[in-house]
């Protein structure tokens, strides 16, 4: 498949027009508000020039639509630069039980000073990727076996399909099941083994429609694509959705539309801003789902009053789904902060909560009582004060902790201290190189393509989550989808360097 891009070289135009944006929102600022008169603005800005070159990049058409610098340039260009201003624009915190700093200002200028220095970081290290293979008449490509695909995506489906029924039967019956998720989320430790292979019919069903589709033009549509795309977020709600994990419904979305840019027809820009705010809304009112279940989403749907109502008492707003949900700006600052207190008590735990985040795949029985500290036990520590981590359910008033999530640079915070941060944008870096060398190298069709929506999402979820979070992504994203497209696939190996060369089988 022929990729644009122009990687690794950046044109001098882009900068201009990154820096030309940057300037304006910020002149915007100034005029709005004297808050804005404050030196965290220079390396906000900076960032958001750095960052805002590989948007540019994508929006002019030099980056493929779904090249993970182009993704990671959107995202981080509000995660990095958009969410500090809006967070004091709008004077938007977190929860009013911190104890917050005097002025927020400085710590969302520390903060940004060390992600200006990880972003340069993270231009670097994904460039120690080379972008095409030292022997590319040696290329493999995997291509699809109709009928051994039918036969093991019919298997796969059964098997996701028994089990899930099995787990709404667990929770007695669907209604059950989001009371749990809604009320009690605790009720589902120890299913993790059970949700990597229960939830993923949806997209194995996607899979089965696009091996299908390529050889029938009339499914080729777009009215039959959008079809397809509603059934298949029915499908995913069903298989997930309910269970109150909004990144879980989003993600898949974007892993479905990516099959079909790659796998039956392109998607243009114009489509993807259109469901993005498809997405932004339902986003929206799926937080009120999260949080009062079925009868929560009813009350948002009477009228503004209403919702205006329900907003003040869940927090389900569109600041909070900007701020929260879409950044981690304020956390972060908060934790420089606490972390900068010449009494803080913190104690570094020197890359255990990785530690535990692996031990994730070691079930209980195996490993009962796992003595690793994690994230949200020196989470807690940190916000409150050494010791102040009491575990327990969420219906247990004794219990105190906190549910941020930290992302990649918090994590290492938590682990190593604030002056490490740039450096955890290597790995970052590394696996956006990889993911955009298979991007560039797999051929046209290469039956590969249907994973790599969701390692470009992967991309984001580590920008944004704790390595539990990714650990767990990765592994119930990929592991039966992978595992179908592996034993599906055949491959071959191109006797020359072109797409359209003659394949021999390896």
């Amino acid at each position: 498949m022929n990729q644009k891009s122009v990687y690794p070289k950046t044109y001098v135009d882009s900068v201009i027009v990154s820096f030309f944006i940057c300037c304006l929102i910020i002149l915007w600022c100034l005029q709005t508000s004297e808050q804005f008169e404050h030196w965290f603005l220079i390396p906000v800005t900076l960032s958001g020039i750095l960052i805002g070159i590989d948007t540019v990049n994508w929006f002019r058409g030099r980056l493929s639509i779904f090249d993970p610098v182009g993704i990671i340039g959107i995202l981080g260009f509000h995660f990095f630069f958009l969410a500090p201003i809006l967070h004091v624009h709008w004077d938007s915190w977190l929860e009013p039980w911190y104890q917050y700093p005097t002025d927020w200002r400085p710590w969302l200028g520390g903060m940004a000073i060390l992600n200006l220095l990880g972003l340069l970081v993270y231009r670097w290290s994904r460039n120690l990727v080379p972008k095409k293979p030292k022997n590319q008449s040696a290329q493999t490509v995997w291509r699809i076996e109709p009928k051994r695909f039918s036969r093991i995506v019919s298997i796969a489906m059964m098997l996701s399909a028994v089990l899930q029924i099995r787990v709404y039967q667990q929770f007695g019956g669907i209604m059950g099941y989001i009371t749990s998720a809604t009320e009690d989320s605790s009720e589902f430790d120890g299913m993790g083994f059970v949700f990597l292979f229960s939830e993923t019919f949806p997209i194995l069903a996607m899979m089965a429609f696009t091996v299908y589709a390529q050889r029938n033009k009339r499914l080729q549509t777009w009215p039959v694509l959008i079809v397809v795309l509603l059934l298949f977020l029915v499908l995913q709600m069903f298989f997930g959705g309910l269970r109150g994990s909004r990144s879980n419904t989003i993600f898949a979305l974007f892993w479905a539309a990516g099959i079909i840019h790659f796998m039956i027809r392109p998607i243009t820009k114009k489509e993807i801003v259109i469901g993005l705010v498809f997405l932004l809304f339902f986003m929206y009112l799926y937080g009120f789902f999260k949080s009062g279940g079925v009868d929560g989403l009813k009350n948002a749907l009477e009228g503004q009053e209403t919702r205006t109502e329900l907003e003040s008492k869940s927090g389900r707003t569109w600041q909070g789904l900007v701020l929260a949900d879409l950044g981690r700006s304020d956390v972060h600052a908060y934790m420089l902060y606490k972390l900068m207190l010449p009494n803080s008590d913190y104690e570094y735990v020197w890359g255990e909560t990785y530690v535990a985040a692996a031990t994730i795949v070691i079930p209980k029985f195996i490993m009962p009582n796992k003595p690793f500290k994690h994230k949200i036990q020196q989470g807690t520590d940190l916000f409150f004060g050494k010791g102040s981590y009491k575990p327990g359910t969420s219906n247990d008033l004794s219990a105190w902790t906190t549910s941020k999530v930290f992302g990649i640079t918090g994590e290492a915070m938590l682990n190593f201290g604030p002056f490490v941060v740039p450096l955890a944008f290597i790995p970052l870096g590394i696996l956006i190189g990889w993911v955009q060398r298979c991007l560039f190298t797999w051929k046209y069709l290469d039956s590969r393509f249907i994973l790599l929506p969701m390692l470009v999402n992967f991309c984001f979820a580590v920008v944004v989550g704790d390595l539990d979070n990714v650990i767990f992504f990765l592994l119930k994203n990929s592991g039966l989808p992978t595992l179908v497209v592996w034993l599906s696939s055949q491959r071959k190996i191109l006797s020359g360097c072109s797409t359209h060369c003659d394949l021999k089988y390896g």
